[in-house]
């Protein structure tokens, strides 16, 4: 549902002047139900908003049609006038290098954002586009900061989802400056695993929407090497691979590989 500006502010209104009642707070797991296929679950969930102020949240958002693969959401230089959050598939995002190439900054799976880090300065610094035929809600940031005044709840969680984006970029570049090749292709597939599970999907079995091109250009390797260290993790009983798919054997022995130097962050970077 689509309303427009003056019944939005018209609903603004009217929760400044009524108290939500416990008896209109929806039981988490009944947004559990209801937003587990939709991106914006980290916005609305952990907060537990109320009956009525998730229907503001909801009257805002438009829903876009799907986006085929290699379509972009936004390029580098756009205006930033919205932020989108993934509801099915997956996007990369990247910056075009001097030369002509890509330099691969991300990969975006359901119920993550893409374009917060546009904010500051109200133009898009990369690019983002779809791995394969993706589903994204897009939010008017304008519209978002006037909820976000109504419910200190969903400000605090977009806090939380920004410094999570300052915390990846560090754990990035240890990753980059510290890991050697295995160590960050092992993290790269424990990411994965940790964030499909965050996702009630399997940890262990998933499918690379990114080719390889991508994974390397991503963790600093060339193509070649991260070829060659998937077949040395299959021969090593660690994981099978069948093109796109990947079915991880030994999580243990996997954690273990992408921690062996003194440089391992307790947990692999996330997205």
């Amino acid at each position: 549902m689509e309303i427009d500006h003056g019944q939005l502010d018209q609903a603004l209104a009217a929760r400044l002047m009524s108290q939500t009642k416990a008896s209109n707070i929806i039981d988490l797991s009944a947004i559990r139900v209801a937003c587990k296929d939709c991106g914006l679950f980290q916005l609305c969930l952990p907060v537990g908003i109320g009956g009525p102020d998730l229907e503001l949240l909801d009257s805002i958002i438009k829903r876009r049609r799907p986006i085929k693969r290699g379509e972009h959401l936004f390029q580098v230089g756009d205006p930033f006038q919205a932020i989108y959050a993934v509801r099915s598939g997956s996007v990369k995002t990247y910056v075009p290098t001097e030369d002509g190439y890509e330099q691969v900054t991300g990969f975006h799976l359901p119920g993550e954002l893409v374009g917060l880090d546009a904010i500051h300065t109200d133009i898009h610094p990369c690019a983002a586009k779809a791995l394969e035929t993706t589903s994204v809600c897009e939010i008017p940031f304008d519209r978002l900061e006037e909820l976000s005044d109504l419910m200190p709840t969903l400000r605090h969680q977009l806090l939380k989802i920004m410094s999570r984006e300052i915390l990846h970029e560090q754990s990035l570049l240890m990753l980059l400056g510290k890991k050697n090749a295995e160590e960050r292709l092992a993290s790269l597939l424990l990411s994965l695993s940790d964030r499909y599970q965050q996702r009630g999907f399997s940890p262990t079995e998933f499918n690379l929407s990114m080719s390889r091109n991508d994974i390397g250009n991503y963790l600093g390797l060339v193509v070649e090497t991260v070829s060659r260290l998937f077949t040395r993790f299959q021969d090593e009983r660690l994981l099978t691979v069948q093109r796109k798919h990947i079915r991880i054997l030994d999580l243990p022995r996997l954690h273990a590989l992408a921690c062996q130097s003194r440089s391992c962050a307790r947990k692999p970077i996330s997205d």
